[in-house]
């Protein structure tokens, strides 16, 4: 079977059938349609593990955005699309050298970026003020936190959502729709902000208009600025970000006594692989609780 041929009804497949983001899909017909080009594979047929080591090895010896080699995380990316392509190919019945053989490079523990609750306190209370703009990031802030929100899914919010509830529904990665929960405080911040609002815009999170004019759903970029702002402001010089709040909601609820498969949930992660990085920061609070419990007996 041709190539080409077979790598389009691979992004039709992940797109329709699996629910893949569009981006998603964008990226797997970058990372498979560079592999063709250097390795010259025309038919599913020349897919073999020579090549495809081959052109790991050029992968690595090519220059990154920041270092003299490509990132190893950034070569794996390549091999996962190539696996999920393998792995599609077995299931239509087409005959292609087994999945199971791409292995991907081993990754150093992925560090963090994390603020203390100390500099959350401050960050939040930096925030605030009287104005729509400064009801407006206070929300912003507060709902991140009390959610774990990604930046992409607070700005999808509509207005029209109903803060008398405790919980709210969004739509994350891939279409997928989850609950997420609002803290009192969460709560009480949407609502100020909604009652200072004065446009009928149908985003929850807009600019704050001048004039007449009407105010535009905030980009993340926007909000990623907004909180930027408000970290400088709190005199935090950590870098501060939509997604580290995500981390700091994540990481709050591990230290206090959550398990890791319901943070999974909240996070909306499709696999617990990826929630399994928030487990080695717990660490410290598990010697303690050791310290603390065990063994005392024996004292």
């Amino acid at each position: 079977m041709e190539a080409e041929a077979a790598k389009r009804q691979f992004l039709e497949y992940i797109e329709i059938e699996r629910g893949r983001a569009v981006k998603t899909v964008e990226n797997y017909d970058h990372y498979l349609t560079r592999y063709f080009s250097r390795m010259e594979i025309r038919k599913v047929g020349d897919i073999s593990e020579k090549n495809i080591r081959d052109f790991r090895l050029w992968l690595n010896r090519q220059k990154g955005t920041n270092a003299d080699s490509m990132k190893r995380r950034t070569q794996n990316y390549y091999m996962i699309a190539l696996r999920a392509f393998l792995k599609f190919l077995r299931k239509q019945g087409i005959e292609c050298i087994s999945p199971e053989r791409i292995e991907l490079a081993k990754l150093p523990e992925r560090e963090l970026d994390l603020i203390t609750p100390t500099e959350l306190g401050r960050l939040m209370q930096a925030a605030r003020g009287s104005g729509e703009k400064g009801l407006r990031d206070a929300a912003i802030l507060e709902l991140l936190f009390s959610t774990g929100l990604r930046v992409s899914e607070l700005c999808a919010l509509d207005s029209d959502i109903d803060i008398t509830q405790d919980s709210l529904s969004v739509r994350g990665k891939g279409d997928k729709v989850r609950v997420v929960f609002l803290s009192p405080v969460a709560k009480n911040a949407v609502s100020a902000y909604l009652r200072a609002r004065k446009d009928m815009a149908e985003a929850l999170f807009v600019n704050v208009p001048v004039g007449k004019i009407i105010p535009a759903r905030l980009t993340p970029r926007s909000v990623e600025r907004i909180i930027k702002k408000c970290a400088a402001k709190a005199g935090i010089t950590k870098r501060v970000t939509p997604h580290v709040l995500r981390h700091v909601f994540a990481t709050d609820l591990l230290n206090n006594g959550a398990d890791i498969r319901s943070v999974q949930q909240l996070l909306g992660h499709a696999s617990i692989n990826t929630t399994q990085i928030y487990t080695h920061i717990t660490d410290s609070h598990l010697r303690e609780i050791h310290r603390k419990y065990h063994g005392k007996s024996r004292n």
